[in-house]
């Protein structure tokens, strides 16, 4: 099979894996047959259609329509439906991505009907298994045939768990994503504009991981810290946030700089990553995302799977203490430059090479 056409299927459902799709994907149908299958875990405009049309990704050959469930009821669904796509499409490869349920379900599907199964950013590990993403990686990585590390510390995870056969250290697509945009977002993009805001004078934050929207105790922790900014802090809010602030019952008091906005597409998002003085997370492709664009980060996680972005200062781990949170905020920003850890920017070139071996 070395040096034909492959056909492969992408399964992708979430923002993170349309932005690691693209690069990839771009390269992919130049000499192969893409199949791009949608599961619809995201299915809001502003998380999923926006990034096809800015990231130039082909339209989805199939849409699941999952849509927002349980994780038990919307990995089932995923994959009953996604093995009614892989009988009838019959793929030599199943491509999934990072570590949500898109990605275990499509693993599981593919790994069932003895499709041989890709997993692009392999050997993460935040070593938390009450984190469903953490679980998700785990049996993703079981099931892979292929297994594509974005950093040498995902290898050597790997190797400890037993797992080195299929093992490559690509560099992270998400580099090439944001190498690849970053100078036509900010020629294009307004959003500073159109928000009002400055360069280096106001906050960015993103908050939507069940640890702490699904938990009111931290959500009011964290809104406590937010509460007490002064400079505006913009918070695309996650429709999983929005439901948890409406449960909550809870809104910034009135003299707060606290700004709740819609969610933004990927060129806006990155021009606002740029240009923040700090930017207050717990998404794992956020906290990448400024360490690769040179922005201090600060993670309302207790451990993170990026270790690399702690290293010099550039990421700090605050969980939602407020006390913590607040303490963070104050410090200057890193002296020490960012390490060259997550490649050269040509990862998506390096997974192509090795699946034109196949």
């Amino acid at each position: 099979m070395a040096g034909t056409s492959l056909k492969i299927a992408s399964i992708v459902g979430a923002r993170p894996q349309f932005v690691k799709c693209a690069p990839l994907s771009r390269l992919l149908r130049l000499k192969h047959r893409e199949v791009l299958i949608h599961t619809g875990q995201h299915y809001d405009e502003n998380l999923s259609q926006i990034f096809f049309e800015q990231l130039g990704i082909a339209k989805p050959d199939y849409n699941l329509e999952v849509g927002s469930e349980s994780h038990g009821e919307q990995t089932g669904l995923m994959l009953e439906r996604a093995e009614e796509v892989l009988l009838k499409e019959n793929p030599h490869l199943a491509l999934v991505y990072g570590d949500t349920n898109t990605t275990l379900a499509g693993a599981l599907a593919a790994a069932k009907l003895c499709i041989p199964v890709v997993h692009v950013e392999a050997g993460l590990r935040s070593f938390n298994r009450h984190m469903p993403e953490e679980i998700n990686r785990i049996l993703t990585d079981r099931l892979s045939s292929l297994l594509f590390c974005p950093t040498q510390t995902a290898v050597t995870n790997l190797k400890r768990e037993g797992i080195a056969e299929g093992v490559h250290n690509t560099g992270d697509v998400m580099y090439d994503a944001v190498l690849h945009n970053a100078r036509k977002a900010q020629r294009i993009c307004k959003i500073l504009d159109f928000l009002d805001l400055r360069p280096g004078e106001y906050y960015l934050v993103t908050i939507h991981r069940a640890s702490n929207t699904d938990e009111p105790g931290n959500l009011n922790k964290i809104l406590t810290a937010l509460e007490q900014l002064r400079l505006p802090a913009v918070f695309p809010i996650h429709p999983r946030t929005r439901k948890a602030l409406q449960a909550l019952k809870r809104r910034p008091g009135k003299t707060s700089f606290l700004r709740l906005i819609d969610p933004v597409g990927y060129l806006d998002m990155l021009v606002l990553e740029k240009w923040a003085r700090k930017i207050l997370t717990d998404s794992g492709g956020v906290q990448k995302e400024a360490y690769f664009l040179g922005v201090p980060c600060i993670t309302l996680r207790e451990e993170t799977e990026w270790v690399e972005t702690l290293q010099g200062g550039w990421n700090m781990l605050v969980g939602t203490d407020p006390q913590a949170i607040g303490q963070a905020l104050l410090l200057d920003p890193p002296k020490i430059p960012q390490r060259n850890v997550f490649g050269d920017g040509h990862a998506a070139e390096k997974m192509v090479a090795l699946l034109d071996r196949l």
